[in-house]
Order: structure tokens, then C-alpha cells, then sequence
């Protein structure tokens, strides 16, 4: 091989060594420019994922939404807010204050043994009832069944006071009541299905929407305000004429017939 000949080969090997190192070099920049764009990717998702968690964290629970939203006020109610729910004759001269929770077990002792003497006695026009609602025990015990199954009385009532003072003693009752730790209320299927025992209440498409949408939310923590601005500090309590009515032992509600009718009758004379 020849001087040139050998020099010519050296010249083209170096100029291949180095078109091999510009193309690695430049494979190594694509490298570098898709592990920054992936890494900007990864924390801009991070980012976006603690946002969001931030976000939903700080979102208002149903129950605290529901404050601000349209406050729709059941039919047969009266009141600003429509949180007065009187029941009976209007020729009645006087009305028995009933304040209950609908968690309240104590209340659903109360309505199974002297709930059916109380709607006989508003039959008759011995006097009128005015329901104030309360949710003290979803507070106490944590949940929101007092709250739910209030609003559900407010789309019974929003059919007829029969439908929501049938509706009440449904879910007083042995059967649909659950125990106080027991959140069952919050659950709208079994509120539904409570209220397919009450006839004008089985398959009723409004009622059931109603119940589903969350229709009387609102409306069921502007009526348990009413026990709160009271100062009522349980249920069940009774009064008439801004008087407690109580049984036997002077400090609680009347828990049989016989002490019902004596604090009645004594409360009619008044």
C-alpha cells in the first residue's frame, strides 16, 4: 500500500470515528430531553394529584352544602322557613309541643307504647300537635341519620300529615328502628323502604325522588334549629303551654298511657 493510499484510509476512519461520536452525542441529548420532559411530567402529575387531594379535602361534606342550598319548604307547614308543622283540629284550643329525634330510642319507646293514645287524642280534637324535629344525635354519636331521616319526614309531610304521622311511628316502630349507634337513616333505600308500609307513601314516585335528590335537606336543619334555639336538652319532651309535661317520677317524659293522660289532662286544665 502506497503512502497516500495509507494515509487516505487513516483520514476516512477518523471521519467516520467522528460522525459515530456526533451521532451518540446527539442520541445522548435525546436521551436527556426525554428524561427531563418525563421527570417535569411525573411532578407536574404529583403537583395535580396533591391539588386535587387538597381540594376535595377542603370541599364542604353534603350536610354542610346543603346549608346554602334552595330551601324548599314541605306543603302543611307554615312559618318563615316553614319550620312550623302544627297537625289536628283546628278547633283544638290547645297544642302539645312533641320534640323528637328520629335516632332518639327513647323516642321510639315513646311512640310505640302512647303514639297510638297521642293520634287518637288529635283525632278527637283534644288538642293539636306541633312537631319540632331534632338532630342532636347525629352531633353525639356521629353520622347523619337524624338529619337524612328528618328530611324524609319533610317529603312525607310534603304528600299529607296523615303520610308523615304514619311515616314517624313506621320508623318508631320495633321493626324499622334501629339501634342509636346504628346509622341506618342515612341510607335513602332503607328510609324508601320504610315508607312502602305507609299507603300513601308505597311507590310514590315524587316522595321517593324526593328523598333521593335531598328535596327537604335544607329544611331539615332549618327545623332542628328550633330545638336548639328552644334550649330542649333531650328527647322526647313534651310541653304545652311552655309548661314540661312529665310522668310519674317529676323529670321525664310520660313513658305509658296512664302517665300520658295524667299530664295531659292536668296540662288541658291549666
Amino acid at each position: 500500500m502506497s503512502k497516500r493510499n495509507s494515509q487516505s484510509a487513516k483520514t476516512a476512519a477518523r471521519e467516520r470515528l467522528r460522525a459515530e461520536r456526533e451521532r451518540q452525542a446527539k442520541r445522548a441529548k435525546a436521551r436527556r430531553q426525554i428524561i427531563v420532559a418525563c421527570s417535569v411530567v411525573a411532578v407536574l402529575a404529583a403537583a395535580g394529584g396533591i391539588g386535587y387531594a387538597v381540594v376535595q379535602a377542603n370541599k364542604p361534606g353534603h350536610w354542610e352544602a346543603a346549608k346554602d342550598q334552595k330551601l324548599v319548604k314541605p306543603a302543611n307547614t307554615t312559618g318563615a322557613d316553614g319550620t312550623t308543622v302544627v297537625i289536628g283540629k283546628s278547633s283544638a284550643a290547645k297544642t302539645l309541643v312533641m320534640y323528637e329525634d328520629p335516632r332518639c330510642p327513647v323516642c321510639a319507646q315513646f311512640e310505640q307504647t302512647v303514639g297510638s293514645t297521642v293520634k287518637k287524642d288529635v283525632d278527637d280534637g283534644k288538642f293539636k300537635i306541633q312537631y319540632v324535629g331534632a338532630t342532636f344525635l347525629d352531633k353525639n354519636l356521629t353520622g347523619e341519620g337524624s338529619k337524612n331521616a328528618l328530611s324524609a319526614l319533610g317529603a312525607a309531610l310534603n304528600v299529607s300529615p296523615e303520610a308523615f304521622l304514619e311515616y314517624k311511628a313506621a320508623m318508631y316502630s320495633t321493626k324499622w328502628h334501629p339501634e342509636e349507634t346504628d346509622d341506618k337513616f342515612k341510607d335513602d333505600a332503607y328510609l324508601i323502604k320504610i315508607a312502602d308500609t305507609v299507603p300513601a307513601l308505597k311507590g310514590n314516585a315524587a316522595f321517593q325522588k324526593a328523598v333521593k335528590d335531598g328535596t327537604y335537606d335544607r329544611w331539615a336543619l332549618e327545623e332542628s334549629k328550633i330545638f336548639d334555639k328552644d334550649g330542649v336538652q333531650g328527647t322526647p319532651t313534651l310541653m304545652m303551654d311552655g309548661k314540661t309535661l312529665t310522668g310519674s317520677d317529676g323529670k321525664n317524659a310520660p313513658m305509658t298511657v296512664a302517665d300520658f293522660d295524667k299530664a295531659v289532662d292536668a296540662a288541658l286544665k291549666g
